[in-house]
């Protein structure tokens, strides 16, 4: 870090009630989340507006001439912010998820915990432009798996400077059908989403199931396996490697509804993706399952706001 950046980071926005510090706001803006400079640090005190700090530097350039010392100008940390806010202006990060931070993730048990604990490890011990093993987050609905992915991108963007994106899968493939109408080729959507440093892959597994979408899957994954870029996904699916039996009722017989309900509850995100792109995630990813009781926090809201004596001491915790 430069000296002209720890000066700024010591003085602009300390106190301030707004950003607590960050020099930076995230907020909802419709469907997306965006982000600011806080007005608080708007007027930069280390360049006085320029965009630019001179630093002083000391090199060896030869044995004859020995160390010297010398001035440079580099960026002031206020370009660096109006940089990094603009980054996280492009990521794609839902509107619903703008305030969501590690801080106020809330974990109902264990595995939670430890889902929270993954994702802010790997967020707080990136390198930029290192490639770092990734994570895969499975759980029910409902669990704070798109809250973590958030948290994580909000921090590798503004806090790193990191180029990253966030896709949900659904999303991603009525796009590049939109984009055939159009005349544009998958490849050329799915390009940029193969180049950035760090990308999110939400809902993995989720859609029919046809040619075209686990061709376009494939694709992606197999694009960033092959550059060894790092990608995150969260999930619905079980990340057990075989099909658990289902229990049967004493006497054999299962109605139909307890069958589909015994098939979506073993549905397995091997079945979803294939073998191939789920071998591809074990080597890039660490694997995080939550278990299917952790409670959904949506309902448990709803539950609460529809009859308040339930919600007495509850904690709030992550909504996706």
């Amino acid at each position: 870090m430069a000296m002209g950046e720890m000066a700024a980071k010591a003085n602009v926005g300390e106190g301030c009630d707004v950003c607590a510090g960050r020099t930076y706001v995230i907020e909802r803006r419709g469907d997306l989340a965006g982000a600011k400079v806080c007005a608080c640090s708007e007027r930069c005190t280390v360049c006085g507006g320029k965009g630019h700090v001179l630093v002083e530097r000391e090199a060896t350039f030869s044995q004859k001439v020995g160390s010297r010392r010398y001035e440079v100008l580099e960026p002031c940390v206020c370009t660096h912010r109006r940089k990094r806010v603009a980054l996280f202006n492009d990521v794609g990060m839902p509107g619903v998820v703008a305030h969501a931070s590690f801080d106020n993730y809330r974990a109902f048990n264990e595995a939670q915990d430890r889902g929270r604990g993954v994702a802010m490890h790997f967020a707080h011990q990136y390198v930029k432009g290192n490639p770092s093993k990734g994570f895969v987050l499975s759980g029910p609905v409902g669990t704070g798996k798109t809250h973590l992915l958030a948290s994580t991108l909000a921090h590798l963007v503004l806090e790193l400077g990191v180029r990253t994106r966030y896709v949900e899968i659904s999303l991603l493939y009525a796009t590049i059908r939109r984009g055939f109408q159009e005349g544009k080729s998958g490849g050329e959507i799915i390009g940029p989403l193969s180049e950035v440093e760090v990308l999110a892959i939400d809902e993995l597994g989720k859609g029919r199931g046809s040619p075209f979408e686990m061709e376009t899957l494939d694709e992606l994954i197999a694009r960033r396996y092959n550059a060894r870029r790092t990608t995150l996904f969260a999930t619905n699916y079980s990340l057990e490697p075989e099909r658990k039996s289902a229990r049967q009722a004493p006497t054999g017989y299962r109605s139909t509804e307890d069958a589909r309900a015994a098939v979506k509850e073993t549905e397995l995100l091997r079945e979803r993706v294939g073998e191939r792109i789920y071998s591809r995630l074990c080597e890039m990813c660490t694997f995080v399952e939550l278990p299917k009781d952790t409670p959904d926090r949506r309902r448990t809201r709803q539950e609460m706001d529809t009859h308040p004596s339930l919600g007495a001491g509850a904690p709030r915790g992550p909504g996706r």
